[in-house]
């Protein structure tokens, strides 16, 4: 395996009755620091990343798939019982219930080994046929593996969500899935505990051309190269 990048937090995933659909990534620990990012997909079929910074927005597009990525403020505020969300045209107030049974379960298995690549590989066509369109490996983008290690998971109560102020309607399934990667979130609203691994496949790494090569040095000079 080539290099790898490591974020440790939080994803959300809600579903409102008008067919927005948003996953939420509050990440308190991550190569590019503390930051919150939210991936919406409308219900035209639409994919719109939300990213703080160009840093962030180069990396997530470099391993999801979006017709539209936007960086603006992206402001996050997880407590025990809430999750707030204010990033440009997204407003999101959501309450949090109790553990999912799932969450139950996931929490049996030691974190270790819960956020470990090798027991996410050997689980993943369990978590599928459990979950539909969920799934702990898989491919993304530019070559890269990814790995979902969730080690607990509570249930959404309610939420309110706006969309260019205009309310996206009623806590709904997260349904169809989302396809911005291999994976798509649980169909019930939920909140996971989650630590998300990205490694570098040593197959994506090819020889570069010297035209390659010379845009690439110009990314990295402007600081938008993250190990692409």
């Amino acid at each position: 395996m080539g290099k790898r990048w490591v974020f440790d937090g939080h994803i959300a995933g809600i579903g409102t009755a008008s067919g927005l659909r948003a996953v939420v990534g509050i990440w308190q620990e991550s190569p590019l620091g503390p930051f919150a990012d939210v991936m919406v997909q409308l219900s035209s079929g639409r994919r719109i990343l939300l990213a703080p910074t160009q840093e962030a927005a180069d990396f997530i597009a470099g391993t999801y798939s979006f017709e539209e990525v936007r960086v603006l403020d992206v402001a996050a505020v997880l407590t025990g019982q809430s999750l707030t969300v204010d990033a440009g045209p997204l407003a999101i107030r959501a309450s949090i219930g109790g553990r999912a049974l799932l969450g139950t379960l996931l929490r049996a298995v030691p974190r270790p080994v819960a956020v470990h690549t090798r027991w996410l590989t050997a689980v993943s066509p369990l978590v599928a046929a459990a979950r539909t369109g969920t799934r702990s490996f898989g491919t993304a983008g530019n070559g890269r593996l990814e790995y979902y290690g969730v080690s607990d998971l509570h249930d959404f109560s309610s939420a309110v969500v706006n969309w260019h102020g205009e309310d996206a309607g009623t806590l709904s399934a997260v349904s169809p899935r989302v396809t911005f990667g291999f994976s798509s979130v649980p169909p019930r609203p939920s909140l996971a505990r989650v630590r998300t691994t990205v490694v570098e496949s040593l197959r994506s790494r090819r020889p570069l051309g010297p035209r390659q090569q010379g845009s690439l040095d110009e990314r990295a000079r402007l600081g938008g190269w993250w190990g692409h």
